[in-house]
């Protein structure tokens, strides 16, 4: 076969002809700069489209960051790329080009040459987000103007936070025995959680629908999440063109905790990786509580500090959004350090009394008004938390900055405020005629996972579910040996302030640290996580759960990080508390 010399090349492109549109960089990159407009407008997909008044910012970070703060909804990239001649003979024979855009926040539609070649998620009005999921698309041969210029167009959908392109792993290339070669491990169990001690084995399928028959070496190795690697081995392998051949890979007998295993494919004709991550006995990974002597009495006095403080709770009703079903207010509220922070609260018309909920947020993050719970049978308070949303009128450190705000001084530091602004909705909630004092939960996702942990073990007389998802603010001195951030944060500040160093920010840290506040949760807790998740990996989220001593379960989503499918979600654990709360289900 004559051989592949041009696959990492790409040639700069001398005249675009439409004004504007950025180039592609040499060795199979794409440029780092994009044209780029919010709004939304189906002519900008065409290859002609004139696009030079856009402006240009980088595909390697997203939109807010970049003169766009705040912005959510639609928004367009565009890029001209030139395809070399010398590419069509191998391409048409491998069946196209591989278009590798790394992940978008949140959903996308992305063309080639005004042709739709793929989309992840979905746009609303059935909004669907897939922020963290990998977008690779396949260019079929002929759509491309080899030795001409050709147009990627992506439309993009931001729902909240952080919106657009985002990571340097975006690539151009000829499609590939990779491409064609599937590889994927039998599941079993569905979750990749073995509940048991006994050795664990898994079973590798390669399915070769490439152009030729493969001949190789598959080679793996499996490491626990703190990095350590246990065991490695590898095997001669063929699979033929069509056909699919299997083996076993041995991984032994594993300790409580989370593993991951890379297994790779050598051929002649190019190589493929393929990962599975797997939890082995959870519910005993160990993480002793490193509470300080006076940890309870800590937020006894915190909670003494907010009572003193007058809530002067004031709701302004929204004309807007309120319907003949469900009254939607603002509501204003002082907290601890009289600080004044907001929320939003829906309560169905209908007589009552209602269950209510306690939506609390993600870091960084800005909640609305429609936030959460969507049903009219239950009341719905949602909190920006000082610092947050339409709450930073008195607290507002920025992102970076939240997590080192005070860190230095226990009584001063940003989450002891943040959890008793999460106790003072409670106190909005419970003066609420409508709402039933017997039933309220607490749910929140990332950040507001670990608020939801610290609300059931402040107040745990006046919570009565708590459902977490992948929590944050757990496991400290593990956490740091488990994710880049926010350890780079934290290692930052410490070089910065030696004065302060790491006894001093694990000390404060240990303050509010769910791990040790879990112990004091009374009520039924139901958490959901994303095993690959390297932002809150598993290991700390399981650090608090397995401090509970209260009715508990969870769920894992295999393939899932920090952003788990939402819907799915919510069915499942909405359902879950309508069963505990005893409501008839409406779908």
């Amino acid at each position: 076969m004559k051989a592949y010399t041009t696959f990492l090349r790409l040639v700069l492109l001398g005249c675009l002809g439409t004004a504007g549109i950025s180039q592609v960089l040499s060795q199979g990159t794409l440029s780092a700069d994009w044209k780029f407009k919010t709004g939304d407008n189906l002519d900008w997909l065409l290859p002609r489209f004139d696009d030079s008044d856009w402006e240009s910012i980088s595909g390697e970070s997203v939109w807010e960051g970049q003169g766009y703060p705040e912005y959510d909804g639609f928004a367009w990239y565009r890029q001209a790329v030139f395809i070399p001649a010398e590419w069509e003979e191998q391409a048409t024979l491998e069946g196209g080009l591989v278009l590798d855009l790394g992940a978008i926040d949140d959903a996308d539609e992305t063309y080639w040459n005004g042709e739709l070649i793929g989309t992840t998620g979905a746009f609303p009005p059935e909004y669907v987000g897939a922020y963290e999921q990998k977008r690779s698309y396949t260019i079929p041969a002929d759509l491309v103007k080899f030795g001409k210029r050709n147009v990627i167009a992506v439309r993009a959908y931001d729902h909240v936070g952080g919106g657009g392109l985002y990571g340097t792993d975006k690539n151009l290339r000829i499609k590939g025995m990779a491409d064609a070669l599937e590889m994927t491990f039998l599941e079993s169990p569905a979750d990749h959680i073995y509940l048991d001690n006994a050795p664990v084995e898994l079973t590798l399928n390669l399915k070769n629908d490439y152009r030729q028959n493969l001949a190789g070496n598959v080679s793996w190795f499996i490491k626990t999440d703190f990095g350590v690697r246990l065991n490695q081995g590898s095997q001669e392998i063929r699979v033929r063109k069509g056909k699919t051949s299997s083996m076993i890979i041995p991984l032994g007998r594993l300790s409580p905790g989370f593993y991951h295993l890379e297994a790779r494919y050598q051929t002649e004709f190019g190589r493929k990786t393929v990962r599975y991550s797997l939890g082995v006995q959870p519910e005993f990974v160990k993480s002793p509580l490193d509470r300080p002597d006076d940890f309870e009495a800590y937020w006894t006095r915190a909670k003494r500090e907010l009572a003193s403080v007058a809530p002067q709770f004031e709701m302004i009703r929204n004309e807007e959004l309120s319907t003949e079903d469900r009254d939607i207010f603002t509501v204003e509220m002082r907290s601890l350090g009289n600080v004044l922070i907001r929320g939003f609260y829906r309560r169905p018309t209908a007589e009552g009394p209602h269950p209510a909920i306690l939506h609390v947020q993600g870091y960084s993050s800005s909640q609305d008004a429609m936030t959460g719970y969507q049903e009219n049978d239950m009341a719905v308070f949602v909190l920006n938390i000082r610092g947050h949303g339409n709450s930073q009128d008195h607290v507002n450190p920025g992102f970076p900055g939240y997590l080192l705000h005070h860190v230095d001084d226990k009584e001063l530091y940003i989450y002891r405020g943040a959890y008793m602004d999460c106790l003072r909705a409670l106190d909005f909630l419970y003066q609420q005629p409508e709402v039933d004092t017997t039933r309220v939960a607490v749910q929140g996702g990332s950040q507001g996972g670990a608020l939801s942990f610290a609300t059931a073990a402040l107040a745990p007389e006046r919570i009565h579910a708590c459902m977490p998802g992948v929590p944050f603010l757990s496991d400290w001195k593990d956490y740091f040996q488990t994710a880049t951030w926010p350890a780079n944060e934290f290692t930052a500040y410490v070089e910065e302030h030696p004065e302060v160093g790491w006894e001093g920010v694990y000390e404060t840290l240990s303050y509010i640290d769910i791990k040790n506040l879990a112990p004091m949760v009374e009520a039924p807790v139901f958490m959901s996580i994303g095993l690959l998740d390297d932002v809150c990996p598993p290991h700390i989220n399981f650090a608090a759960y397995n401090q509970l001593n209260v009715e508990k379960r969870y769920t894992v989503y295999p393939y899932a990080g920090h952003g788990l499918p939402g819907e799915e979600v919510n069915n499942l654990i909405y359902g879950w508390l309508r069963d505990l709360f005893r409501l008839t289900r409406t779908r």
